[in-house]
């Protein structure tokens, strides 16, 4: 829903500047939208030209609605990690890598060296670029692991798709195109392995169907007869991502 290129409006209050609080302008947004993330960052999405005061009277009509889930995301929040992670957990693909930072000179890369370690090389002083050589090395991962487990489910549904493309979404875990493309969120690789392989199930059910209709569902519990369960799983899921997959980590904890 939120992962087109768009432009970054000037936020409506200092205190909200300050308060994890944006406004983002989208070219396809038809009315004003409101989602309050896992981390407690509230993102407001705008259509275009949408007028200060027309932005400024949406946030009040639902400030006290925003305030009461970002003080439940604060609630669940996850403990403070460190930065850069000293271990990395895949559950989804019953792994665990080690993390050992060796430092050096140039652009940070990190790279597996054996099995169960990876090494963090170059500048790490840039906190920055290490979280990007680690969200890269992510989705390297994740389409590695996701694509022989799709490739199986399809075949076991006998429902054939044209590819797959693995992204680091905010809001989505997974996708199907009218063209067959399956597209998955790296994410869940920090999900239950369950719970991955009905994501699976549910994405090429839309091969199908298109839709959620009692059809779609049917489907997907022919292949999964508990995947009402793991979809409730799938909602709290954001609850195990790391937060330098998505927070802007400038400064190493």
């Amino acid at each position: 829903m939120f992962d087109e290129p768009s432009a970054q409006l000037p936020l409506w209050s200092d205190r909200d500047a300050t308060d994890g609080w944006g406004i983002r302008e989208s070219r396809r947004a038809r009315r004003l939208t409101v989602r309050v993330f896992h981390s407690g960052r509230v993102e407001v999405v705008v259509p275009a030209r949408t007028s200060r005061t027309t932005i400024e009277r949406f946030i009040e009509r639902h400030r006290s609605w925003i305030e009461k889930k970002r003080a439940e995301a604060r609630r669940n929040a996850m403990p403070a990690e460190a930065f850069p992670p000293q271990t990395i957990e895949l559950s989804a693909a019953g792994e665990a890598w080690r993390v050992h930072v060796a430092g050096g000179k140039g652009r940070a890369r990190l790279e597996p060296v054996a099995p169960g370690l990876l090494r963090l090389s170059g500048d790490v002083s840039n906190a920055r670029a290490v979280q990007q050589a680690l969200q890269m090395w992510l989705i390297r991962r994740a389409a590695d692991v996701f694509a022989p487990l799709l490739e199986r489910t399809a075949r076991e549904m006998n429902l054939p798709y044209r590819r797959l493309a693995v992204r680091r979404q905010r809001t989505r875990w997974g996708s199907c195109s009218i063209r067959g493309t399956i597209s998955l969120n790296c994410c869940l690789l920090f999900q239950r392995p369950e719970v991955l392989q009905y994501l699976l199930i549910h994405e090429l059910a839309h091969v199908r169907h298109m839709n959620h209709s009692a059809r779609f569902w049917d489907l997907v519990a022919q292949h999964c007869p508990d995947c009402r369960r793991l979809d409730r799983e799938l909602l709290d899921g954001w609850r195990r991502v790391p937060s330098w997959v998505f927070r802007d980590c400038r400064e190493p904890a």
